[in-house]
């Protein structure tokens, strides 16, 4: 029954996603009601993700000690893929979170996309695609969470990465969206083709694609190593770590649902999840982890610098959700799966929370940027309390959900430094707590400016009349707000903890000791900066005390014009080189042995067209010349 049920998990959703790809578009331009269409897609995808939720939610009450059902699917000379399921309490509890960020945004979708204050069309006509391809997108993330094959996990990877595509690229009405989609998927897939690589190198080494054959294989050293590092590649891509993190910030084109989709439940989780299934791996392969500490802490304050000097809203939270995977990425690198996992959950929910308020405010005020904003404490509270149950969540604000996971985290890190508990070297564990503890500080201090900027002062569009969302949206908001502040406190519920451990039964996910005044310290001194900044003067933005530094940090150290110089420049000229070459030279040749034989064709042709006369004198010309070659040589033999 268990093993149904996960298989299950994902199916509901992808039936729901492809009914919807067969709905036909809502007329365009359409001025009144929502028609059939909207109507039936708007069923099938809340259907899809409230089904999602009831089955993981049964999963998380039946899942105890890890169940897997396979079955073999494709035998190839030995080297068996199988289609099944790998179940226990951790993938009960991503399960849970997935599938209630994505209720929440097909619910929130509904209202977000009616015509809203600023709009010109009654409705967004393009909808029904719109619903089925975030069904898509959950039954995907859904796959990588229960999979028990690395094949059907990358799958679920690769299909993630289509939907995020297509999703991002919604709303064409703005010129930069196909563009942060294209991105999006193009940087994605460099970090692919190393994570498909990684697949291939481990399953040919085990002689199975089954993730439990994968784990108890006796690989060697070096192979365990390579594929440890090639996994890493995709994990970079798709949870946005230095270097393949740039598309995560331009991918704000896409709606604001979206956003909160991606950022909270599916493609910057996929990363994160995939290490924790094979951290036995991982925990074999101490120069991996090095590497990825390395990454964790460079990501963790690249993003948190970089959202100090933001102007737009949804960019400071995305440069946001890249410094806090920098976190959950840092724990894995000092052998702290459980507090990964308990961060990457309480993320879920403060992220979703922020991104759908951001929504409301946006849908509100008609604008992203914070210089635009200001006073909307007032007219509208929900948001505003919503808002900052978000941001303390985020920033570490005790006892809100936040404060717990990542001291977890900043703890794992601790012990991994002074005392050499991690499966890496203790450097790395310098590292991560060094890192972690500084970006404690630029957290509250961005998060403290977030609110400051839009909510506090005096409101800088007073033309507009702002107020908060209607009930499709703010219920979502409202019903986010309890896990935001709340999830942490799971960590004192048995239940919880024992599933979200596995089989690491030592492992502590609440760490009250002496060493947490520091962080709280920390946000305490980051919060003073900004609000200092702004007290000096609230019709400025405090982070003008950043001087000079704050256009390298809005740029984030310019690495995308890096990127673009260093690798697309090249790869574009080489492209017009070989285009030219095969233009030129392989065409060229082609076309010009056709035209040479055309030419010799229309020559012999006209010949043999030739008048009479002109033919007469060619055929006895040819006779004489014949005759005289006869007689030379009869002459010479």
């Amino acid at each position: 029954m268990t093993g149904l049920l996960g298989a299950a998990l994902p199916v509901v959703p992808l039936v729901a996603g492809l009914l919807g790809l067969l709905l036909p578009p809502a007329p365009q331009g359409a001025t009144t009601g929502e028609g059939a269409a909207r109507r039936a897609a708007i069923g099938l995808g809340v259907a899809g993700a409230a089904g999602a939720l009831l089955v993981a939610v049964l999963l998380l009450v039946r899942v105890g000690d890890p169940v897997e059902t396979s079955t073999t699917w494709i035998d190839l000379g030995g080297l068996r893929v199988t289609l099944g399921v790998r179940l226990d309490g951790v993938a009960a509890l991503v399960a849970v979170a997935v599938a209630a960020v994505a209720l929440a945004v097909q619910v929130y979708s509904v209202a977000y996309l009616r015509r809203g204050p600023h709009d010109d069309v009654e409705v967004d006509h393009r909808y029904p695609p719109y619903a089925a391809q975030i069904s898509l997108f959950t039954a995907a993330m859904l796959l990588v969470v229960v999979s028990g094959d690395l094949i059907l996990l990358l799958v679920g990877w690769e299909v993630m990465g289509l939907c995020s595509y297509l999703l991002i690229a919604h709303d064409r009405r703005l010129p930069e969206a196909p563009t942060a989609a294209m991105k999006a998927f193009l940087v994605t897939r460099v970090g692919d083709v190393g994570f498909l690589l990684g697949i291939a190198l481990l399953g040919v080494s085990a002689g199975s694609f089954r993730i439990a054959d994968v784990l108890a294989h006796d690989h060697s050293t070096g192979t365990l190593t390579a594929a440890c590092l090639l996994l890493l590649a995709g994990v970079a891509g798709k949870s946005a770590q230095f270097p393949l993190h740039t598309w995560l910030p331009d991918a704000m084109a896409g709606p604001t649902p979206i956003s909160a989709l991606i950022h909270a439940a599916t493609m910057v989780a996929a990363g994160v999840y995939a290490v924790t299934r094979l951290y036995p791996l991982f925990t074999r392969a101490p120069v991996a982890l090095a590497v990825l500490g390395v990454l964790a802490s460079i990501t963790l304050l690249l993003g948190a610098l970089a959202a100090t000097a933001q102007d737009d809203l949804k960019r400071v939270l995305a440069w946001s959700t890249v410094s806090q995977l920098g976190y959950m990425t840092g724990a894995l690198a000092v052998g702290a799966p459980a507090a990964a996992l308990f961060h990457l959950l309480t993320h879920a929910a403060f992220k979703a929370l922020l991104f759908l308020a951001a929504g409301a405010v946006i849908h509100a005020v008609g604008t992203t940027l914070l210089s635009r904003m200001g006073g909307l404490r007032r007219s509208m509270p929900v948001t505003f309390w919503c808002t900052l149950i978000g941001l303390g969540a985020l920033a570490g604000v005790p006892p809100l959900s936040g404060f717990w996971s990542k001291d977890g985290v900043l703890a794992a890190a601790e012990a991994a430094a002074f005392d050499g508990t991690g499966p890496a070297p203790t450097w790395v564990g310098w590292l991560v707590w060094l890192a972690g503890l500084l970006g404690v500080l630029l957290t509250a201090a961005y998060a403290t400016r977030l609110l400051l900027r839009a909510f506090f002062g005096e409101p800088r569009l007073p033309l507009l009349h702002p107020h908060d969302p209607p009930a499709l949206m703010r219920w979502p908001v409202l019903l986010l707000a309890v896990p935001a502040a709340l999830l942490g406190l799971a960590a004192f519920w048995p239940p919880f903890t024992d599933r979200l451990r596995g089989t690491a039964a030592d492992v502590d996910l609440v760490h009250l000791a002496p060493a947490v005044l520091l962080p709280l310290v920390l946000l305490l001194v980051g919060a003073g900066l900004a609000w200092a900044g702004w007290r000096r003067d609230p019709a400025a933005d405090p982070a003008r005390a950043l001087g000079p530094l704050r256009p390298v940090f809005a740029r984030a150290f310019r690495l995308d014009d890096l990127q673009h110089t260093l690798v697309v420049r090249p790869t574009t000229a080489l492209a017009r080189v070989t285009r030219t070459g095969d233009e030129v030279g392989v065409d060229g040749l082609v076309e010009g042995i056709g035209r040479g034989t055309s030419t010799l064709g229309a020559g012999l042709a006209a010949l043999h067209r030739a008048a009479l006369p002109r033919a007469t004198a060619a055929v006895l010309a040819g006779a004489l010349l014949i005759g005289l070659a006869a007689a030379l040589i009869g002459v010479s033999s």
